[in-house]
């Protein structure tokens, strides 16, 4: 162990030499590699947590500088997947850790492969639909989480432990409605993710050493413009019913039978992705040679962005397709139909 580079935080009694130790036995998965995902990391990182796991589906762009911290303009300029260019800051920040940067849309398909082998997972996504999808692995394998939103000047999170507090199903039975608000369509502030992820790392550190008596117990909620701060109290939250932690049924792990491909607009983007059921490997470099002739391309070796008919295709190894300058179904199927051919 680096006793000098972690000495200042050994000199905090609640975590000492034996936490320090500890730490750098854990394994965190963090779902996305965005505002929060990013604070996140580099925390855990610097605080020599042993392995983190970064999940993204996505790349770098100049709209995300102002509050991703981990990326720079090289990174928007070569078009990095976010876990790639997350991945590579960190190494260089810390070398004894390992750091896992993966490209994917985490989906009932591979979420039990890249989250089930985690000591703790945190939340740094954007959807309801893929936090209860992390809600249904962490009851489903007993692993604790720590739920995390931010937009606008508002954030909260909150720590969710199986069998011990509420469930995300418990506190949410639906997905809130209502604004609809995303960073697209309403913005945020940078301060506000520094502040909420601190809070979510704070948590997960005291989860990983095993403080459990000093854990945060409510839904903390802010508004870091209006200085507002509520705490509401989940303890008596559990629903006696709840369909996930109480009747163990999972369906965010459901599979979608019957279908080759999940089409799905992302919400503010003007972005459809078009995600294969199955998994498959692209040639990214043999896909670079079919459109050449077609239209403008970029392309490195994580992804290719194809310039067609008033739209832009980015293609990942993965065999997901991003179709932007449209947030309309049909239209992103037809350019899919045209130019991948099923």
């Amino acid at each position: 162990m680096d006793s000098i580079r972690y000495s200042r935080q050994m000199l905090y009694s609640p975590i000492g030499p034996s936490g320090q130790e500890v730490l750098a036995n854990k394994k965190v998965a963090i779902v996305g590699m965005g505002a929060l995902g990013t604070v996140l990391a580099n925390h855990l990182v610097r605080a020599g947590v042993g392995h983190v796991r970064m999940i993204d589906r996505d790349f770098v762009e100049a709209s995300n500088l102002q509050r991703q911290i981990l990326y720079d303009e090289a990174d928007a300029l070569d078009h990095l997947p976010k876990a790639i260019a997350a991945a590579n800051k960190l190494q260089a920040i810390n070398s004894s850790v390992i750091v896992e940067g993966i490209i994917a849309d985490l989906h009932a398909g591979n979420a039990q492969s890249l989250l089930a082998d985690v000591d703790l997972i945190l939340d740094g996504s954007d959807n309801f639909q893929v936090r209860y999808l992390i809600n249904d692995i962490a009851i489903m394998y007993d692993i604790p989480w720590v739920y995390g939103g931010a937009v606008h000047s508002r954030g909260m999170f909150a720590v969710i432990r199986p069998g011990v507090t509420p469930c995300l199903r418990c506190l949410f039975p639906h997905a809130p409605v209502g604004r609809g608000e995303t960073c697209d369509t309403v913005g945020i502030i940078g301060p506000l993710v520094s502040i909420i992820a601190s809070y979510q790392a704070t948590e997960a550190i005291k989860l990983l050493i095993g403080d459990l008596d000093h854990l945060n117990p409510y839904l903390e909620q802010l508004d870091v413009w209006q200085n507002d701060h509520d705490q509401l109290s989940i303890a008596n939250g559990r629903n006696p019913d709840c369909p996930v932690c109480v009747r163990k049924e999972f369906d965010y792990l459901a599979t979608m039978e019957g279908t080759t491909e999940d089409f799905a607009a992302l919400c503010g983007r003007d972005t459809v992705q078009i995600r294969p059921v199955h998994p498959v490997n692209v040639d990214l470099a043999l896909l670079a040679k079919r459109f050449e002739p077609l239209g403008a391309i970029e392309h490195n070796r994580f992804l290719l962005r194809f310039h067609v008919d008033g739209h832009t295709l980015v293609f990942f190894q993965d065999g997901r397709v991003l179709v932007q300058g449209t947030d309309d179904l049909t239209i992103a199927r037809t350019l899919y139909a045209k130019y991948v051919g099923h």
